[in-house]
C-alpha cells in the first residue's frame, strides 16, 4: 500500500478485513482459534450458534487468509492463520495507510497541516504559517503524559524524538501554555490549548 492513495483492491481488503472484525461471533471465533484448533462443531458449541452460520462466519474468515482449514477423517479442523494476522496488522493498520483512507480533499485543515508535516511519528519541519505551526505543536502537546513531571534534559531527550531541535520544540510548547516550567521542571498544563 502507499502512502498516498489506495487501490480500489486495496481499499477493498481493507473494507472485508473490518467485515470481518466487526461482527462479535467471528471476533469470538478468532479468540476460541487463538487458543487451539477447532471444528465447526466445535465452536457451534461454544458459541451456541448453528453450525451453518459459524461455517458462514469460518467462510468470510477464509476469504481473507485469516483461517486455514484441514481435513480430518470427516472433520474440517480451523486453525487462526497467524502469519496473515500479523501481516495485516503491520499492512493494514499502518498509520499512512489508514491516513490514505480519506482523499486529501476529504480531509480537515488540521488532518492536512498533520499528515504534511507529521511523518512516522516525527515533526519533520516547523511550518511558517503560524496557525500550521499551532497545530503541529498542538499535536504534540497531545502526546505528553499530563501527569508527569519532567526535569530539562527528561523533556529535552523526550522532545528529541520527535525532532532534533529538541530546544525549539521546548520553547513552542512553553510559549503556547501547553507547558509550565518552575525550577527546572516541566509539566503539562492543560489538555486542549486552542488554536490561534
Amino acid at each position: 500500500m502507499t502512502q498516498d492513495t489506495l487501490s480500489a483492491a486495496q481499499f477493498e481488503q481493507l473494507l472485508r478485513f473490518f467485515q470481518v472484525f466487526s461482527n462479535e461471533s467471528r471476533l469470538k471465533i478468532i479468540g476460541y482459534l487463538a487458543n487451539g484448533n477447532r471444528s465447526v462443531s466445535e465452536l457451534a458449541d461454544l458459541l451456541q450458534l448453528k453450525e451453518p452460520t459459524v461455517s458462514h462466519h469460518l467462510s468470510e474468515m477464509k476469504e481473507i487468509g485469516l483461517v486455514d482449514v484441514r481435513a480430518e477423517g470427516n472433520m474440517r479442523i480451523y486453525q487462526l492463520n497467524t502469519k496473515t494476522l500479523q501481516a495485516m496488522s503491520k499492512d493494514v493498520f499502518a498509520q499512512p495507510n489508514l491516513a490514505a483512507l480519506v482523499k486529501p480533499s476529504e480531509m480537515t485543515d488540521e488532518e492536512r497541516v498533520l499528515r504534511t508535516w507529521v511523518k512516522n511519528g516525527r515533526i519533520v519541519d516547523f511550518p511558517v504559517q503560524e496557525k500550521k505551526k499551532q497545530i503541529v505543536i498542538r499535536w504534540l502537546a497531545g502526546q505528553i503524559d499530563p501527569d508527569r513531571r519532567w526535569t530539562e534534559k527528561e523533556f529535552s531527550e523526550w522532545l528529541s524524538q520527535y525532532n532534533e531541535d529538541y530546544a525549539t520544540l521546548r520553547r513552542y510548547l512553553v510559549d503556547g501554555d501547553y507547558m509550565a516550567r518552575e525550577g527546572g521542571i516541566y509539566w503539562r498544563t492543560q489538555e486542549d490549548a486552542p488554536i490561534l
